[in-house]
């Protein structure tokens, strides 16, 4: 082993993982592998958490070709030795806090970490969007990943575009939400999310559901959440949420809706392309 040859990364735990090379085998949390994709790294594996189930999540999994990585599986049926069977010589995982391991049980975690390199990072709120960013970028790097200055480019360039749509003229009010059926929705706290406080720094005008338990959604019942007057809506895409049409109702005036996917993708391109659906969005709220 030479000095030039050999792998170190630091996580967000403090823990440092090391190998005689850059690693190639990568099983990731479903997040983390879509976003390293975007970077230039495929992995060989994703799992998902408790919220998944036997099939990957395709609004998680972004551009990630699902066909050539193997989904290992998601929450209590998941241990040690299903997380091996992909052959990784990483695993790639997130927190939101505290080290802890989402999507994994301490119990298999620990095992886990006996046997392959395990890096977490941390994607909670304490942290803004460009600093997560920041952190897949660098563990993409160390494990060979070329810097995409294109897809950088486009990213500067769909963030410009944004502010100017969204300061140009009275902004409309945007609702961030995860319908929990017909009558209810989870209505987020923009504050509390990363991406969303991207959105309020460009000068996009997401609506703050009033304080009250909750430390990242608000939960209202339908007439609470529509009064709150949205004229663009992000609602969650993943599989486990409800239905927006089924929260709408048949009598619901038109409004632009936008995809969101609450665990976002912290790629450039992937970010890229969500900026410029809001804006999208935007624009035709603005010419209704």
């Amino acid at each position: 082993m030479t000095e030039q040859s050999e792998w170190r990364f630091s996580d967000d735990r403090g823990q440092q993982s090391a190998a005689p090379r850059p690693p190639e085998r990568v099983l990731a949390y479903v997040q983390a592998g879509a976003t390293l994709w975007d970077l230039g790294v495929r992995p060989v594996g994703i799992f998902g958490s408790d919220h998944d189930g036997p099939d990957p999540d395709r609004a998680k999994a972004g551009t990630l070709p699902l066909h050539e990585v193997d989904y290992v599986g998601a929450g209590s049926g998941l241990d040690a030795g299903r997380l091996l069977s992909a052959g990784p010589d990483l695993v790639v995982a997130v927190s939101y806090g505290n080290g802890h391991v989402y999507g994994l049980a301490p119990e298999t975690a620990k095992p886990l970490e006996e046997r392959v390199p395990v890096v977490v990072i941390d994607v909670g709120q304490t942290r803004t969007f460009a600093e997560i960013g920041d952190r897949f970028a660098e563990l993409a790097r160390s494990l060979g990943a070329a810097g995409r200055a294109d897809a950088d480019r486009d990213l500067d360039a769909a963030r410009a575009r944004l502010r100017v749509v969204a300061t140009s003229a009275d902004t409309p009010r945007v609702l961030a939400l995860s319908p929990a059926g017909p009558d209810q929705a989870h209505v987020a706290r923009p504050r509390m999310w990363p991406e969303l406080r991207v959105l309020t720094e460009l000068g996009v005008q997401v609506v703050e559901p009033a304080e009250g338990s909750g430390a990242n959604w608000s939960t209202l019942d339908r007439s609470d959440t529509f009064a709150l007057r949205p004229e663009v809506i992000l609602t969650d895409i993943r599989a486990h949420a409800g239905s927006l049409d089924a929260l709408r109702g048949s009598d619901a005036r038109p409004t632009p809706v936008v995809p969101w996917n609450p665990e976002p993708l912290y790629g450039p391109r992937d970010h890229a392309r969500f900026l410029g659906l809001v804006a999208d969005a935007l624009e035709a709220a603005r010419a209704r």
